[in-house]
């Protein structure tokens, strides 16, 4: 079931004590009509919020309308915060330009092609003299302007902070809990995370009882899988110690593969209906994880605001599952964690740098486009980087290969990251259309879809009692508590040299480099933290290597971590135990699970990128395992 949140536009009026003032202060993300701009949250723990995107991809959006109270008429100045979002890239004025209309009445210049960072920018003043008001933001070119926020003053010294601490605390000082829900709600599971391991957990530790929470920050669940990023299903199921898990897949997972495909393909709404038929579920889409509350070295509860009501709820639960992928959830609460490159030597990984640095995989920004069946005009569009003949990709689509971030923090620049992949896929496209010498192959082509929900290869990797390494997989290690088969190849991506050779530094192409393994049985010590005792992880976050994330990654084989998460979950709840208590005492108990499994035993319809490099036996120590 749903947990639906009542409506709450994120605004308020009232007045500035000893500054006499009267001021409007709104939160863009909560416009009562989107018109064409998205709600992004990717970013909102850097800059501080959830921001309306003029996502046209060079065709500007449907205006955005709300309308607000009027305490006090009167003149009114007006300032909005927004992005030059190609300031990091290039000096002049952006392409990201909107502007603000208040009843009416366009107020000040273009907003968002100037400045070089989140900013609050003056748009001018306006007089007010109703009780009630309309404000629209009318999107003048199509490409990612973005606007955060919008205060209406009438103390014409009175400006928000800039500071992205200060800013939260002025955000509260006039909001106070005018969105907050006092009582906190009980679970006996909440799992973080609404992408395929979220799900997965979600519905295992349901139908074995457990009534679940289940946290998702988008519209739609899946994450990588949904309609909004568009990444196929990866891995074998039917395979390994326990050849019932996977079962969940056949259930909700799409029947065909392909990357950067029509969005019917990703069949979000079977993902959406296996969660909706559990009783034991209750659903918070569109809701973020912002505050975790620690009882000594446990969780006690996570609170969650929603991106657009603002609206905060608190869950409690007695165990909780952060399948966030960027184990949100556990550096909340302080568990450990790594990121980048381990030392060849820590591990004594033959795939590991001889110096552990900072480099991760990157995020991919897909798109593809159609023919328009005439000419089809795109805008010019040289912002920081530009192509010629010899460096323009020749291409009608980009899937996983686009890939940008890899030498970037891929948590505290992940908007930087995100925003160089619109960046080369416009710029690449634009000379295509405008420049490129022999173009007629693409004269009658227009974008059709350009994602702009990242999808993200690695970030953190929270530690649990167990660092799963690449010794583990190619010589196929014993470990008592294996649980699913991880089956994907050691698939870690690099710079495409090609590409680096045009664009050294900033390289938006990578390659994959594979080492083969046997399907390996994860250990469940690689599924809890260390040092948070109450905390389950699923997902590309668990505790491995970056060698070993190279594996684990692919969806189909966090999926089962997943169940197998759920499993355990029921079994902390029957036994009044923590996740570590679950391998000391009650491993038995957790096989029997996994070999009964909680999906319905139907035909395999999950037959397509299993991964076709697996070795064909193991090289030591498989004959511990049974396959």
């Amino acid at each position: 079931m749903y947990r639906f949140f009542f409506s709450c536009f994120f605004l308020v009026v009232f007045c500035l004590g000893g500054l006499q003032a009267s001021s409007i202060y709104l939160e863009a993300e909560s416009f009562r009509v989107k018109g064409g701009w998205v709600v992004d949250q990717q970013f909102m723990d850097c800059m501080g919020s959830p921001y309306l995107m003029a996502h046209g991809m060079g065709v500007p959006v449907d205006d955005a309308v709300t309308e607000v109270p009027v305490d006090e008429q009167g003149v009114y100045y007006v300032y909005v915060r927004t992005f030059n979002w190609t300031s990091p890239w290039f000096s002049g004025k952006g392409p990201g330009k909107f502007a603000l209309y208040v009843d009416g009445k366009r107020i000040g210049k273009a907003l968002g092609d100037r400045g070089n960072a989140w900013e609050w920018q003056k748009v001018g003043r306006v007089r007010i003299d109703k009780p009630d008001v309309e404000i629209r933001l009318h999107d003048l070119t199509g490409f990612n302007g973005r606007c955060d926020a919008i205060f209406l003053t009438t103390n014409r010294e009175l400006v928000p902070p800039a500071n992205v601490k200060e800013l939260a605390a002025f955000r509260r000082s006039l909001l106070g809990d005018l969105c907050r829900e006092d009582e906190a709600l009980r679970y006996d599971l909440v799992v973080v995370g609404g992408g395929v391991a979220g799900i997965s957990a979600a519905v295992s530790a349901a139908r074995l009882g457990c009534r679940v929470a289940l946290v998702n920050d988008r519209p739609v669940l899946g994450g990588n899988n949904s309609s909004e990023v568009r990444v196929h299903l990866g891995g074998r199921i039917e395979t390994g110690l326990y050849k019932n898990l996977g079962n969940l897949q056949k259930e909700f997972g799409p029947v065909n593969g392909g990357n950067a495909m029509p969005a019917s393909r990703y069949e979000d709404d079977k993902k959406m209906q296996i969660v909706e038929q559990e009783k034991n579920i209750t659903l918070y889409l569109n809701s973020r994880a912002v505050e975790v509350k620690m009882d000594g070295d446990a969780i006690g509860s996570v609170r969650v605001q929603h991106i657009e009501s603002g609206v905060q709820t608190e869950l409690e639960a007695p165990v909780f599952a952060d399948c966030t992928g960027d184990g949100t959830v556990g550096f909340l609460a302080g568990a450990d964690y790594r990121m980048g490159r381990e030392s060849r030597y820590e591990f004594g990984e033959s795939r590991a740098p001889e110096v552990a640095d900072s480099l991760t995989m990157g995020a991919s920004v897909q798109w593809y486009s159609e023919d328009a069946g005439k000419p089809s005009d795109f805008p010019v569009f040289e912002y920081g980087i530009r192509f010629d003949e010899a460096s323009c990709e020749r291409v009608t689509m980009g899937e996983w290969t686009w890939e940008t971030g890899m030498n970037v923090n891929q948590m505290t620049r992940f908007e930087y990251v995100r925003d160089y992949g619109l960046m080369v896929v416009y710029s690449n496209w634009s000379f295509l259309k405008n420049r490129l010498k022999d173009n007629g192959a693409y004269a009658n082509r227009r974008l059709a879809w350009v994602a702009y929900v990242a999808g993200k290869r690695e970030s953190r990797r929270l530690l649990g009692d167990y660092v799963l390494k690449e010794d583990d997989l190619v010589k196929s290690v014993f470990h008592e508590d294996g649980t699913a088969a991880t089956t994907w190849t050691i698939d870690l991506h690099d710079p495409d040299p090609a590409n680096s050779k045009h664009f050294p530094g900033r390289e938006f192409k990578s390659v994959a480099r594979h080492t083969p393994i046997f399907p390996y049985p994860i250990p469940y010590r690689c599924l809890y933290s260390r040092n948070v005792k109450n905390l389950f992880m699923a997902g590309r976050h668990i505790s491995v290597t970056h060698v070993a994330l190279g594996t684990v990654r692919v969806m189909r084989t966090t999926g089962m971590m997943g169940e197998v998460v759920g499993m355990a979950a029921y079994l902390c709840k029957k036994h009044a135990a923590v996740p570590r208590e679950i391998y000391y005492y009650h491993l038995l108990e957790l096989k029997v699970l996994m070999e009964k499994g909680v999906g319905a035993d139907l035909p395999n319809n999950q037959r397509y990128n299993e991964g076709n490099t697996l070795k064909e036996k193991p090289e030591v120590g498989v004959d511990a395992y049974t396959y």
